[in-house]
């Protein structure tokens, strides 16, 4: 007998939630599982990927809205008020999307849909929530909420970090056993393949050293920390260029501010790219300026591409740069930003030793064994 799973997730655009997820369907065993997938908007570069095997469901159709313009905020009330129609009538959602399918499993792939999951009205199946983020940063999760997730039959979490912090809030034994730590698999020959694809926007033409990082553009991320020591590093004379890939909400500012502090010929916004890696290639750096993330998994594709990494102190990252011999972690503010650049922009030796380290050390993170690790949760719950 087939295990039936329902997995959750909002979309299945750009992003390390996203991209983890599709990876890890990818890789499961057909004759093994059913699986039902149900996403609240049905956009996404990631849907093309998902297995024809999977039964893909959706609440609704169309383009995410990301800003707030006039003709766009009754489609957005709209959007907001059907979702959290099936949020407080949740048998309706089972009944007539789900076609009253019954679960083994129930699986919340992204810490954003925990209040779907826990008011799903089959309470005989098997929930699990999958942490992909730092949650104990966003200021809606006050310690009530977080309490919340101990309600399920798994929390899933991708960094030591999180960990140690669940463990703080767990009340007892049996809810410190149900916090596992798991780590995200990347398709290592899959990123390997994408980056050797052959580019011709490639921005510059000069063989200055060049950091680049790639996320989507909100005020988390950092880059307007980012955009300042470029500034100050190049007005100390030590000349780089720098390439932001990503849109967001907060692409506009960031331009603004690329443009006000006169950086048009160092620094570059890409926007968007459905394939970063043949840019990260080029690149000589990768440099991480996050306030905040869960597991930064284009750190892990950056390590693949044997990239020398500068990062600030964030979720994860001492898991991903073992706590340091990998990469170069760096204090959380402007200043550690600038220290990291600096440091790689003036001693070549240690960007030298950081290859050589990358390249001598078995990666955990790889596919097999976290698809393993993964299959072994879902088998035993």
């Amino acid at each position: 007998m087939k295990k039936k799973i329902l997995i959750r997730i909002g979309s299945l655009r750009h992003g390390g939630a996203e991209k983890v997820l599709v990876n890890f369907l990818k890789n499961l065993p057909e004759d093994k599982y059913e699986i039902d997938l149900l996403i609240n908007l049905y956009t996404g570069m990631y849907i093309k990927e998902i297995p024809s095997w999977v039964n893909l469901h959706y609440l609704l159709k169309g383009e995410m809205i990301t800003t707030n313009r006039p003709h766009e905020i009754p489609v957005k009330v709209f959007r907001v008020l059907y979702q959290k129609m099936f949020l407080w009538f949740p048998s309706l959602l089972y009944r007539f999307v789900l076609k009253n399918k019954k679960y083994d499993v129930e699986i919340a792939a992204i810490h954003g849909m925990y209040k779907e999951l826990l008011s799903s009205p089959q309470k005989d199946s098997k929930k699990i929530i999958w942490i992909q983020n730092d949650i104990f940063n966003l200021k809606e999760y006050t310690h009530d909420v977080i309490r919340q997730l101990f309600k399920f039959d798994r929390i899933l979490v991708i960094s030591d970090k999180l960990k140690e912090e669940m463990l703080k809030i767990a009340e007892n034994d049996q809810e410190k056993k149900n916090v596992i730590k798991i780590f995200n698999p990347i398709d290592k020959e899959d990123t390997l393949r994408k980056a050797d694809i052959e580019i011709s926007d490639y921005p510059f033409s000069s063989k200055l050293p060049t950091f680049v990082t790639v996320g989507t553009v909100y005020p988390q991320k950092g880059y307007d920390r980012l955009l300042n020591v470029h500034k100050k590093l190049i007005d100390e004379g030590l000349q780089h260029h720098l390439l932001i890939i990503g849109d967001g909400y907060d692409f506009e500012a960031i331009q603004n501010q690329l443009h006000t502090l006169g950086l048009q010929d160092t620094a570059k916004m890409l926007g968007f790219s459905s394939n970063p890696y043949p840019y990260m290639k080029k690149a000589d750096f990768y440099i991480m300026s996050s306030r905040h993330e869960g597991f930064p998994t284009i750190i892990a594709e950056a390590l693949i591409l044997n990239k020398p990494i500068s990062a600030t102190d964030i979720s994860g990252i001492k898991d991903l740069l073992q706590d340091g011999k990998l990469g170069n972690i760096t204090e959380n503010s402007e200043d550690g930003i600038y220290e990291g650049m600096k440091k790689f922009l003036t001693d070549k030796n240690v960007t030298e030793e950081y290859k050589k380290q990358i390249s001598q050390t078995e990666l955990p993170f790889v596919l097999e064994k976290s698809v393993e690790h993964l299959q072994k949760i879902i088998d035993e719950a």
